[in-house]
């Protein structure tokens, strides 16, 4: 009676495994995790694709990814045969740390510009700002030619080697001095604040937004500034500054509203956006982005924000470039959504690529 028993037990079990899997050895449906749901496109439509852009390119917005110079060869390598002529590294770094990174980048020429952080030091106490300036005319004299990523998702100021400066948003009176001296240097600010809205929202059911949105989620933070206020943030310091030339790194995080970015775009001759490591974001709406960007096309600048890879360069030029539609590229981005095409014109590619960049970088 024994084993029979334990045959009847195999068998619900071996039974159960196999109700638990389709033919191709997944789970069901029922039981799919979202996290692990990778759709393959099934329409035929046309694929034009953009192995190469239609002109040479500035990357407004990477950084120091490579470990070893071995690494920082094969970058350059990738960026020759994806005709990038030059990569701004946003290095957040002072001291010691930038003096590093920039001893290393400036033996590649023209391929890199390293740019510095702030330090924060002391932000708190009195004379900040003269220290701030001090170490900023520093790096200026040793090649930093701009300043970033600073960055700041509601907390604070963190973005930043050696001190994050937290409570301090990039309007405060105690930084201003510091910004007012960057755009006599000459110093364009590469400047993130927020996130993409659905970081913002509820974690449930109606977040459009969720597969990415819940791994770097601040709907649960206490004490951090919204996502307006984030932006007014900005907006308050590019008014204060006019003679300062600064960038809104990723559009602002304003995907989901271009109105908000687009009315700052006009209204500050001293602002720029650029539109890195947002391709996933604005490739819902294409004919809505398209639309936005040839509005603007005088003060948006590429940027890449995703590594050093030439299949990232890729898809870049994919979305800017061509009509394709429905495409993926799980590997890249952390949504379920398709990619759509935003077949921008060659006259507001070209600024995009070149011509904005040379007139903030000079």
């Amino acid at each position: 009676m024994k084993k029979i028993s334990f045959f009847i037990s195999v068998f619900i079990l071996l039974n159960g495994i196999c109700l638990a899997q389709d033919s191709s050895g997944d789970p069901p449906a029922e039981s799919l995790l979202l996290k692990n749901y990778r759709p393959e496109s099934l329409y035929k439509v046309h694929d034009y694709k953009a192995d190469k852009p239609k002109f040479s390119t500035i990357d407004m917005h990477s950084h120091a990814y490579p470990q070893s110079e071995t690494d920082i060869k094969a970058w350059v390598e990738t960026m020759k045969k994806n005709d990038i002529d030059k990569t701004i590294l946003l290095t957040k770094a002072t001291g010691a740390k930038y003096d590093s990174l920039y001893s290393v980048y400036s033996q590649y020429g023209n391929y890199f510009e390293v740019w510095c952080g702030i330090d924060y030091s002391g932000y708190k106490q009195p004379g900040f700002a003269e220290k701030a300036i001090q170490e900023l005319e520093r790096l200026h004299k040793m090649g930093a030619t701009g300043i970033g990523e600073l960055g700041d998702k509601g907390e604070g100021l963190v973005y930043s080697h050696p001190k994050q400066a937290l409570g301090m948003h990039i309007d405060d009176k105690r930084l201003a001095p510091v910004l007012e001296r960057a755009g006599e240097l000459n110093m364009p600010i590469n400047v993130h604040v927020a996130e993409p809205y659905w970081f913002y929202m509820d974690m449930d059911s109606t977040n459009d937004g969720l597969m990415n949105a819940v791994n770097w989620r601040l709907d649960n933070k206490e004490g951090i500034l919204g996502h307006s206020a984030m932006l007014k943030t900005l907006e308050n310091a590019v008014k204060k500054h006019p003679n300062t030339t600064f960038i809104a790194a990723h559009l602002g995080n304003s995907s989901y509203d271009l109105k908000i970015i687009g009315s700052m775009l006009e209204k500050y001759p001293n602002l720029y956006a650029d539109v890195s490591a947002r391709y996933a974001e604005l490739s819902q709406i294409p004919r809505h982005v398209k639309e936005f960007i040839t509005e603007h096309q005088d003060k948006i600048v590429y940027g890449t924000d995703m590594g050093t890879g030439g299949s990232m360069y890729d898809v870049t030029f994919r979305v800017l470039e061509t009509m394709d539609e429905h495409f993926y590229r799980h590997e890249m981005f952390g949504y379920h959504w398709s990619l759509n095409g935003f077949n921008l014109n060659d006259k507001v590619l070209k600024k995009i690529y070149q011509s904005n960049a040379k007139k903030i970088i000079n």
